[in-house]
């Protein structure tokens, strides 16, 4: 049993893609012409934000956001659908596509030759980890301009979790305490720290940050 190239579990029978790695790519290519569409509302920019100075002799505003005309353009998700088309014909010793139509057209066309693909390139392409994960950083930033998540309130901050592993390392990674929250967990070396021990954190906070304090100098 092979190793998944995207995932990096062993589960990929022999390929490169595992089989909960394949599927997850066919989906993000069949989301992709959803996604294009998706992207023109957000195509102008908003009325809401300021694009720099006021008044007379301010800058106007740019009639769209580039960023997202740029992902709609000739050279945006579609030139990156169809460059690993591309690569994946040539691969294959298949005469090379050409685009025709509009982008949105084009789109839709490489995402099809993609999919028709997709058994060869989970089981045949060396390449099919790099697409993955193209394919899912694509559409994970295009998502982020749809439909961005909500920010995530991690409560309070309280400093630098203060543990040594046992080489001495200090961990040193931001402690929080959830709302209304009644333990301490450092998300980073899993050291806890219950309420009766958080007089004594403070104080392993206090000491870390005054020897950080006095090292500042050294390192200039």
């Amino acid at each position: 049993m092979g190793t998944c190239l995207l995932c990096d579990t062993n589960g990929s029978a022999g390929g490169y893609l595992c089989l909960a790695c394949t599927k997850a790519t066919v989906v993000r290519l069949e989301c992709l012409p959803d996604l294009y569409d998706g992207l023109l509302p957000f195509l102008a920019p908003s009325t809401t934000v300021s694009q720099g100075r006021s008044g007379k002799g301010g800058p106007a505003p740019l009639p769209v956001r580039a960023e997202i005309l740029d992902l709609r353009g000739p050279g945006g998700m579609v030139g990156v659908v169809e460059d690993h088309l591309s690569a994946v014909r040539q691969e294959r010793g298949m005469r090379a596509p050409h685009p025709v139509g509009s982008v949105e057209t084009r789109l839709k066309s490489a995402v099809a030759g993609l999919l028709a693909n997709m058994p060869w390139i989970a089981v045949s392409w060396s390449e099919a980890g790099t697409f993955a994960g193209e394919m899912r950083d694509l559409t994970r930033s295009v998502r982020s301009i749809i439909a961005p998540e909500p920010a995530v309130d991690r409560g309070e901050r309280l400093g630098n979790c203060p543990a040594m592993d046992p080489s001495g390392t200090l961990c040193g990674a931001v402690l929080w305490l959830p709302r209304g929250g009644k333990a301490v967990r450092c998300e980073w070396c899993d050291t806890r720290y219950p309420p009766y021990v958080w007089h004594q954190l403070r104080v392993w906070m206090s000491e870390d940050e005054k020897a950080r304090d006095a090292a500042e100098p050294l390192r200039v």
